[in-house]
Order: structure tokens, then C-alpha cells, then sequence
């Protein structure tokens, strides 16, 4: 068994295909699958089924990834890691639709102003895309809310993440404290879109409480969440960190930690994985920024 055999192995399965795997080692297809083959021969188990599409692990595959997957990274980041530390690079973030406005826009414009030639992407994408983004290495770190507790990622909490109700002005729900999910399902919905982190937490709760509900709205944005909901469209339930100070002029409202508890918005990046010094350097942004 060699390394290089257990790295083809390692990011076969992460990425659920052989020549994506390829792809990212920047060697061939067949070299990949020989890898795999002889760990296969080597331990008398097939490791992944081929048939499916795209490839799975079998159970044999997954008990060698969950023991090889933080050996291998390991021992990169021993063979590379000094090297890499020291090297300027591109630095790649990931985080859900309704942080990119209204978290990064500071600690962006600070990284631009103190490494102005350092190029800097950012892509979108709910909380698990983002998170699968941080495993398939397309990302240096993702900013997410709600604490991670994989093993294969390490997570650094930045700030609390509180959900508020959000009304028009003179909503009767703004008369007194909200009790209950039901007063809330009870109210046409203005939400973000499907598998969006709130609305995952939101319509979890309805069923576990067995409440109708109405959503007539769907949106990528707070932003345009907030405006239908002055409009009258029906009420939603978002972070607290999207709403400004502007806001209170067309919006109600409520505090609902005691429906829905205070999380963590923090940084998670791959569990092993070196990274450059230009990823440092916005990691100290952000903890600076948000730890003041």
C-alpha cells in the first residue's frame, strides 16, 4: 500500500468520481483507478460500488475512508505544509445568499484595502452546498451559520446568529411577545428559498408541531424578502444581522430566541487541509472584525 495509492482512494471519495478525482490530483483517469484496484486486491474488499451513479463507497470503502481521509491530509499538509505556509495565493470563500451582503461586505473591503493584489473570489450557495464546497476543496473556507460538528471539518465561531420575526408595521403579532410556531404558521409566509438554513429550522419546527402553513413567496435575497413583506405580502422569519437600522421605518420586529435559540455564524474550513498565508490573512479579518 503506498500513499499515493490511499490519496486516489481519499479524493475518489470525497468527490464520488474516479476521473474528478483525476482531475484534481492532475494525473490520469487509469492511473486513479489502478490505485483504487490494487488498494482493492491488496485488502480483498471492493470499495466502491460502481454501478451507481455517481459512485458510492461500500461499507468496506467508507471504513477506509473514515480512517485514511485524516492520515492522508495529514500527511500533506507534513510534506507541503511549510511550503504552502509561506506562499501568497487566490483566496476562495463560500457562504449562504443572505450573509454575502450583509456579513463579508466589511471584512472584504478590508482584506482588499491591506492585500489589494491578492485575487479573492466568493461563491454562493446554501449552508450543506457551501459546506460540500469546504470537502470538494473548491473553497478555502466557508462562512456558515450553524456550528458544524463533522469531524472532517473544523468550525471557528465568529458571532451569534439570532432569528427575528419580520412584519409590516402594525401587525397584530407586534402587539405581544410571540408564544408558539402556530401564531406564526397562522400568517401567509414571505421566506428564502428551499433547503435554505432558517427555513430548514422554520419548517422543521411547523412539523414537528403538526401546523399547516402557507408560504406565497420564496426569494434568494433578505433584501427582497424585506420589501415584500412592507408591501404586505405576509410576514418571514430571517437573521436579525440582515436587518438595518433603516429598516424600522416600513418593518416590525419580534424577538423569537425563545422559539428558535441563538446560533453561531462561523468559518469552517477542511480538517487537515494547508492553507496559504493570504487564507490566514482573511482569517485574521474576520476575527478581528467580529471578535472587536
Amino acid at each position: 500500500m503506498e500513499l499515493r495509492q490511499l490519496r486516489s482512494f481519499c479524493m475518489a471519495a470525497r468527490l464520488h468520481s474516479v476521473s474528478k478525482a483525476a482531475d484534481r490530483l492532475e494525473i490520469g483517469q487509469p492511473t486513479v483507478s489502478v490505485h483504487i484496484k490494487k488498494l482493492e486486491e491488496e485488502f480483498g474488499v471492493i470499495l466502491f460500488d460502481r454501478i451507481k451513479r455517481p459512485i458510492q463507497l461500500t461499507a468496506a470503502g467508507e471504513a477506509l475512508a473514515r480512517l485514511s481521509s485524516p492520515l492522508v491530509d495529514g500527511l500533506d499538509a507534513l510534506l507541503t505544509g511549510n511550503v504552502i505556509a509561506q506562499q501568497e495565493g487566490p483566496v476562495t470563500l463560500g457562504a449562504p445568499h443572505d450573509i454575502i451582503p450583509d456579513l463579508l461586505v466589511k471584512p472584504v473591503a478590508q482584506f482588499r484595502k491591506t492585500h489589494p493584489s491578492t485575487p479573492l473570489s466568493i461563491r454562493s450557495g446554501h449552508r450543506n452546498e457551501v459546506l460540500q464546497m469546504v470537502r470538494d476543496r473548491e473553497i478555502d473556507l466557508g462562512i456558515v451559520p450553524g456550528r458544524d460538528q463533522s469531524s472532517d471539518l473544523d468550525f471557528r465561531s465568529l458571532l451569534p446568529y439570532e432569528r427575528v420575526l419580520i412584519t409590516p408595521l402594525g401587525h397584530p403579532l407586534l402587539s405581544k411577545p410571540v408564544k408558539s410556531f402556530a401564531e406564526i404558521a397562522a400568517y401567509p409566509l414571505v421566506l428564502m428559498e428551499k433547503s435554505s438554513y432558517t427555513r430548514s429550522v422554520l419548517e422543521s419546527a411547523f412539523r414537528r408541531n403538526s401546523l399547516d402553513y402557507e408560504i406565497v413567496m420564496e426569494l434568494q435575497h433578505m433584501d427582497s424578502i424585506k420589501q415584500y413583506v412592507a408591501l404586505g405580502m405576509g410576514i418571514s422569519v430571517g437573521p436579525r444581522l440582515a436587518l438595518r437600522e433603516e429598516d424600522s421605518a416600513d418593518l416590525g420586529v419580534s424577538d423569537l430566541s425563545h422559539l428558535i435559540p441563538t446560533d453561531q455564524i462561523g468559518y469552517v474550513t477542511l480538517a487537515g487541509r494547508p492553507l496559504s498565508k493570504s487564507v490566514f490573512n482573511f482569517q485574521d479579518i474576520l476575527e478581528r472584525i467580529f471578535r472587536e
